[in-house]
């Protein structure tokens, strides 16, 4: 096997292209914020929205990666007081989704005889607000990514993005089958609409528990 990719020298080398990978799978495939936020989609609203969710999701982390890679990331990461700006803003806006989760709950369990179709395109923005607005995923990529990059194989901003999209492809097989899991779990609760209910509160609760999480930490999505 090649040491390096086709297609110049700015690619990563191959055996740190299969290290990054594995490391990926271990932080991703442990629950982390990303997984429970998009679990908590997945009960309250079904499959459909738990996908729409992570590819938010995904495409916020994204946004980090190309900021981690040009420097704006580290920038933003030093500088207190606009690091905890978006860590509040993301904590807030859990928050906010939690409680809407809470309030509504009882439309929840009324819906549980129709198909489970959830907000459509409000799913993706809600993933892509907290993705962009996740501190853990922040200073994941502003701390890890670098230090699987080698300057002597070129311009390193593009070593970064390559490594990014591996983490971000790794997280998206994972939290979908996290998300399409808890979908199918949700199925049990179309014989009760009281446990909908329930789960309603659970799904509102845990979010607003990760909102907390965002506003007092600043780790792993």
């Amino acid at each position: 096997m090649p040491d390096r990719l086709p297609g110049g020298d700015a690619m990563p080398a191959v055996p740190t292209l299969l290290t990054f990978a594995a490391a990926s799978v271990v932080l991703v495939v442990i629950p982390g914020p990303s997984v429970l936020f998009v679990v908590s989609r997945a009960i309250a609203h079904g499959r459909g929205t738990a996908v729409l969710s992570v590819l938010g999701n995904a495409t916020g982390a994204f946004v980090l990666v190309l900021a981690a890679a040009f420097g704006v990331g580290a920038l933003v990461a030093a500088f207190a007081p606009l690091f905890t700006v978006i860590k509040l803003a993301g904590a807030a806006y859990l928050v906010h989704l939690g409680v809407r989760t809470i309030r509504h709950r009882k439309e929840l369990a009324a819906s549980l005889g129709a198909a489970p179709t959830g907000p459509g395109s409000r799913a993706f923005w809600d993933g892509l607000v907290v993705g962009v607005t996740n501190p853990k995923t922040l200073v994941f990529f502003v701390a890890a990514l670098p230090q699987f990059a080698d300057p002597a194989l070129g311009t390193v901003p593009v070593q970064l993005v390559v490594l990014g999209l591996v983490f971000l492809v790794v997280a998206v097989v994972s939290d979908t089958a996290y998300g399409l899991l808890a979908g199918t779990v949700r199925e049990w609760f179309l014989r009760r609409p009281r446990r909908m209910e329930v789960t309603g509160t659970v799904s509102g609760t845990l979010m607003i528990g990760l909102g907390a999480q965002f506003a007092l930490s600043g780790g792993r999505a």
